[in-house]
């Protein structure tokens, strides 16, 4: 392990995170929601959707902001309304999701939207969740405006990300993908590290293509396969209008869809094909050099059982940052 990098065993992880969160203003409940899913995305391999992401929350403008309970906005026995109360979508979308999964278990299908929240983290967390109770999972997030489309010198749609996830013999099969050629999690991290981004992900506030973070956050980022990225995020970002009232001005809505597989035929014939679709896929026969055929979320998952026994490594930025956090609770 270099001097720049710190190892923490997966409970001290957990617990930095809660402190961290507790520190930041919230309630043990509420940081141990939202220490879970950031300790699920450092598992999964995403650092910067890991413990980093803490640090994001006291820097938005929405932090600032009063929040207030989440409150039903309209329900029927398969949809429900939320309005977010300006809480970080980690918190709101983890009390939608779980209303999906009642629903959906009670009458087949349910249809829910949150909006004003932010910074819903990793759509995958979600829809992975959904799916452990034996549902199909599809889940949109539109977002505030960072990516430019095709041509365009400014940004005006969000990273809209959309996952999925489908139940299966051998676990959930999860892909969650963003719009944009890079996420803007990601960004923040690289300029807080002081590294620079990759080639052709963003452009600067004149329009121009940049590898410098700070001026890829004043100016926009690109989608990604350029027009199919581009269509695949406008969809997305009407989507997020669901539920919305003509008073809201926010960019941010998300949707769940969640439903159960025997709706349309028996869940265990479903789950069994399903396996047996991913399982003719991996033996496909393989290009020279490559090893292994791999599906959306298999290298997550792995990374995930990989570092519940060897523990996460952070940068010592980041953990030097997340223990003065800490120290505000104290």
């Amino acid at each position: 392990m270099t001097p720049e990098r710190i190892k923490l065993s997966v409970a001290e992880a957990r617990d930095l995170a809660e402190g961290a969160l507790r520190g930041a203003g919230y309630d043990a409940d509420e940081a141990r929601i939202i220490a879970d899913h950031v300790i699920d995305a450092a598992l999964c391999g995403y650092e910067y959707s890991g413990l980093a992401k803490i640090l994001n929350l006291p820097e938005s403008e929405h932090f600032k902001l009063p929040r207030r309970p989440m409150k039903v906005l309209r329900e029927t026995d398969v949809s429900l309304a939320f309005d977010g109360g300006n809480n970080v979508g980690m918190l709101s979308l983890f009390h939608a999701a779980e209303a999906a999964i009642r629903k959906a278990a009670a009458h087949g299908i349910a249809l829910v939207s949150v909006n004003d929240a932010w910074m819903s983290g990793r759509s995958a967390y979600y829809v992975e969740m959904i799916a452990k109770a034996g549902l199909v999972a599809i889940h949109t997030a539109s977002s505030s405006r960072l990516v430019a489309p095709p041509g365009g010198a400014k940004a005006m749609l969000g990273t809209n990300p959309i996952a999925i996830a489908i139940p299966s013999s051998r676990g959930p099969i999860v892909l969650d993908m963003g719009t944009s050629s890079y996420m803007m999690t990601e960004v923040m991290l690289r300029e807080r590290l002081g590294e620079l981004l990759p080639e052709g992900v963003a452009i600067g506030p004149d329009g121009e293509p940049t590898r410098d973070p700070a001026l890829a956050r004043r100016g926009a980022l690109l989608p990604f396969g350029g027009y199919k990225g581009f269509g695949l995020a406008l969809m997305i970002q009407a989507l997020g209008l669901l539920g919305s009232d003509a008073e809201q001005q926010s960019d941010y809505g998300y949707l769940f869809i969640a439903f159960r597989p025997d709706l349309l035929g028996p869940a265990d014939v479903f789950n069994r094909r399903v396996t047996e679709l991913i399982e003719r896929i991996k033996a496909t026969p393989r290009q020279a050099g490559i090893d292994e055929i791999r599906i959306p979320s298999e290298r997550a998952f792995r990374s995930r059982e990989r570092a519940r026994r060897e523990g996460l490594s952070i940068d010592r930025k980041v953990f030097d940052a997340l223990v003065a956090l800490r120290a505000r609770a104290n």
